[in-house]
């Protein structure tokens, strides 16, 4: 499974941006794969941000993001989405998307997630 994370950029505070998730290679139907997206800052840790799972067609999001950023998926077109409005200076990182079949873990963790993306850049302007 390869995926590929698009859609960074700069952007002034108060701004908007989508990333776009693309999947590939996948043996699975894309429907049944816990789309998640995290993000790391310089110096920081990588943390979750959001998830999309079909296991309760539930969404989970970081209280640091609920209210501003959501997370779609498109199962036709094997692509996940974050769409993210309202955004801070606190936002910039790389943003990276991330895969697993199921749920085998808890949805927030990194070691849940058996793929990763490359990365798209953030940059929030002050």
């Amino acid at each position: 499974v390869q995926l590929q994370a698009s859609g960074g950029g700069l952007v002034q505070a108060g701004g908007s941006l989508r990333l776009a998730c693309a999947a590939s290679g996948l043996s699975l139907s894309f429907s049944g794969y816990t789309m998640g997206w995290f993000r790391q800052a310089p110096g920081k840790e990588r943390e979750f941000v959001a998830a999309s799972s079909l296991i309760g067609g539930i969404t989970y999001y970081a209280d640091s993001v609920k209210g501003r950023f959501t997370i779609s998926r498109d199962n036709a077109k094997n692509t996940a989405y974050l769409e993210m409005n309202s955004l801070k200076p606190d936002d910039m990182a790389v943003y990276y998307c991330a895969a697993v079949w199921g749920l085998p873990g808890p949805v927030v963790g990194r070691a849940t997630y058996r793929y990763w993306g490359q990365g798209t850049l953030v940059t929030v302007s002050s």
